[in-house]
């Protein structure tokens, strides 16, 4: 009996810790354990993304966005888990993605990405969901299949956009670059990666704001002034709704206006006077145009 009464007193002891662990681990930060398991999770996604191996893409979770990226170029692609929060059988991770596009970008893409994980039967974590992280932009596969377009200086990605439609922007871009390093000089990528959206407001989905910020706007560069050497090449996000309303010269103008941005963002600052970045750009946009220098004042919004 007493023999008994001590495997009793052993086993309810068990039992009590295994309830301990239980309710700690709801609602707290994952564990050790369950973080390594999420990044070991993560660094195979990321395999399988630079690999374009759809079936092991789908060992890690649902498709998402995989079937809208798959021909986009990527040279690197990595996630880092910043901070897991587990409810029981459930998670949700935060996430740093960096990224690269082989040839256009010289250091990574940052962006923020939030994960809902679950564990499925076997006890594996699996990703349920991947989506921008709050106050994230969102990355152009996000709104749909990407359609890739390549040019002699530039590389055009659309969604819901034609072949031949791509093809114009490419064309346009194409123009753009040996034109602004005839006046600017070589001294930069001399590429230039063009987005486009599908709306006005897939472009502010880009941009991470809102889209009365950029009614209007044909289109914009991102990091104009005061990013680093090593960034990233920029991309130039066009605004399809007020872009398609141009004619052929302010199509011309506009590209090359943000191609010049992406020249000369390595020399520029916050301290720029806006009147200087944006008054060169114009300069450049314009020259070879036919357009005297009232007619382009008046179609920037001049007296």
């Amino acid at each position: 009996m007493a023999g008994r009464r001590r495997a009793s007193r052993h086993g309810t002891l068990a039992l009590c810790l295994l309830l301990v662990s239980l309710v700690a681990c709801g609602g707290k930060p994952g564990t050790g354990t369950a973080k390594a398991d999420v990044q070991e999770l993560l660094d195979r996604r990321s395999a399988a993304v630079l690999d374009r191996d759809r079936a092991a893409f789908m060992q890690t979770g649902s498709l998402d966005w995989f079937e809208n990226a798959r021909g986009v170029p990527f040279a690197a692609w990595a996630y880092r888990l910043t901070r897991l929060h587990q409810d029981g059988a459930e998670a949700t991770a935060d996430v740093e993605l960096k990224y690269r596009i082989q040839g256009y970008d010289n250091a990574p893409v940052t962006v923020g990405r939030t994960l809902t994980l679950s564990l499925d039967a076997g006890g594996e974590w699996y990703v349920d969901r991947e989506q921008p992280a709050k106050k994230s932009a969102q990355q152009l596969w996000d709104q749909g299949e990407v359609d890739i377009v390549r040019g002699r200086h530039s590389l055009v990605l659309g969604v819901g956009r034609s072949s031949a439609a791509l093809h114009t922007y490419a064309d346009l871009a194409d123009r753009a670059v040996p034109a602004v390093s005839a006046e600017w000089g070589t001294d930069w990528t001399r590429h230039v990666v063009v987005l486009v959206p599908t709306s006005l407001e897939g472009m502010a989905g880009l941009l991470g704001s809102p889209a009365s910020a950029y009614r209007g706007i044909a289109a914009v560069t991102t990091g104009e002034t005061g990013a680093p050497a090593r960034a990233p090449a920029d991309r130039i996000i066009v605004n399809p709704d007020a872009y398609s309303v141009l004619g052929s010269v302010g199509k011309q103008v506009v590209l090359t206006h943000e191609t010049t941005h992406v020249a000369t963002r390595d020399h520029t600052t916050a301290a720029t006077p806006l009147w200087l970045s944006e008054g060169y750009a114009d300069w450049i946009g314009y020259l070879g145009s036919g357009r005297s220098p009232v007619q382009a004042r008046r179609s920037c919004g001049g007296p």
